[in-house]
């Protein structure tokens, strides 16, 4: 199951955390880790290359992505990062068994 971390603080998103598999399909063809991957980069890329926020990201090839902002950050990041979890929570209602969303305040 892939489980997504969600963190917040002071009602704003100011990171997140993606990690496992979602055993849908095989290895090289689960459209359920794609579909997840492909939002979560594409989040960090738009935070990073397009409104040039510094964030700790890390990343390894097991599954983990965790991306955090500064508090200071998080306003200006705000659209960008409840876009992604609307995105996610709608993959999670498609792919029940295969997602789960968590939000935690930090």
């Amino acid at each position: 199951m892939i489980d997504v971390k969600f963190f917040k603080s002071d009602y704003e998103l100011v990171g997140f955390e993606v990690s496992g598999h979602s055993d849908y399909s095989e290895s090289g063809s689960d459209i359920v880790c794609a579909a997840v991957s492909s939002a979560a980069f594409m989040t960090a890329n738009t935070l990073t290359e397009i409104l040039n926020v510094k964030v700790d990201l890390q990343y390894s090839d097991d599954g983990l992505i965790r991306l955090m902002l500064c508090t200071a950050d998080a306003k200006a990041c705000k659209v960008v990062m409840q876009g992604f979890k609307l995105h996610i929570v709608a993959l999670q209602e498609q792919y029940k068994n295969h997602i789960k969303v968590d939000i935690l305040e930090v």
